[in-house]
C-alpha cells in the first residue's frame, strides 16, 4: 500500500454501533414523513382559501402598524422638547473568542473539503458519489454549524469513517479529536428530529382521529376566528 493512502477501519465495533443506531432513526424519521407530509398538503389544500386571506390579512395589519409608528414619529417632531436621535447606533462586535472560533471553523472546513471534493473523484462514480454527499454535509456545517460541529465532522472524515480512501497527511490524523463525536451528534439530532415529528400535532390528529381529514373542520374555525379579528385590526370588510 502507499504511504500517502490509507485503508478506512470499518470494523470498530463501536462505530459500526453508531451507525446502525443512525440508521435506524433515519429509517423511521422517513416513515413517519411519508405517511405525514402528504396529510398535512392535504389539509392545506382544504383551507387553502383561509391560509391566503389569512396571510393577506396578517401582512396588511404589520404595514398599517408600520405606518402608525411613523405617524408617531412625525407628531413628535412637531413637539417644541422633541429632540432628534443622533442616529449612531452601537454596534456589537466580536470578541476576540468569537473570532477565533470562525477562523479555525475555516481553517477546518477548507482542510476537509481539500481532501474530499467530488472534482478529485470525476473518474471514480462510487467515490464521487460519497464526496458529493460528504461536501453537502460540509457547507451545511459551516453556514449553519458550530465549531465544535465542524470539529467533530472533521474528526468524522480524517478518523476514516466515510468510507472513502483518499490522501491523507498524518499530521491531520493527529489533530482529528474523537472520531466518534460527529456519529454521536448526529444521532442527538435525529433523536430530536424524530421527537419533534412524534410531539407534531398533526401527527396526533393523523395517528388519534378516526377520521383524520375531519381536523380541517377544526382548521377552519381557527382561521376563521383569526381572519374575523384580523378583519377588525385592519378595518377590512369581507
Amino acid at each position: 500500500m502507499d504511504k500517502g493512502h490509507f485503508l478506512i477501519d470499518v470494523n470498530s465495533e463501536e462505530i459500526l454501533n453508531l451507525k446502525e443506531k443512525i440508521n435506524i432513526l433515519e429509517v423511521k424519521i422517513k416513515e413517519i414523513e411519508t405517511k405525514l407530509f402528504p396529510f398535512e398538503q392535504e389539509l392545506r389544500n382544504a383551507i387553502a382559501d383561509l391560509l391566503i386571506e389569512e396571510r393577506e390579512l396578517t401582512i396588511l395589519y404589520k404595514e398599517q402598524k408600520k405606518a402608525k409608528k411613523v405617524k408617531r414619529l412625525e407628531q413628535k417632531r412637531k413637539g417644541k422638547n422633541y429632540k432628534e436621535s443622533t442616529g449612531i447606533v452601537p454596534v456589537s462586535k466580536k470578541t476576540e473568542v468569537e473570532k477565533a472560533n470562525l477562523k479555525e471553523k475555516k481553517r477546518l472546513y477548507k482542510e476537509a473539503m481539500l481532501y474530499v471534493h467530488p472534482d478529485k473523484y470525476s473518474m471514480q462514480e462510487n467515490e464521487q458519489q460519497k464526496a458529493l454527499e460528504i461536501t453537502k454535509k460540509l457547507i451545511e456545517i459551516y453556514q449553519n454549524g458550530s465549531l465544535e460541529e465542524m470539529q467533530a465532522f472533521h474528526a468524522h472524515i480524517f478518523g476514516g469513517n466515510t468510507t472513502m480512501s483518499f490522501e491523507k497527511d498524518s499530521s491531520l490524523v493527529k489533530k482529528t479529536t474523537s472520531n466518534t463525536a460527529y456519529l454521536l451528534n448526529e444521532i442527538e439530532r435525529l433523536e430530536k428530529k424524530l421527537a419533534d415529528l412524534l410531539d407534531s400535532y398533526t401527527y396526533k390528529v393523523l395517528t388519534t382521529y378516526q377520521n383524520p381529514m375531519s381536523f380541517v373542520e377544526e382548521l377552519k374555525a381557527y382561521y376563521d376566528d383569526r381572519i374575523f379579528k384580523l378583519r377588525k385590526r385592519t378595518r377590512t370588510k369581507k
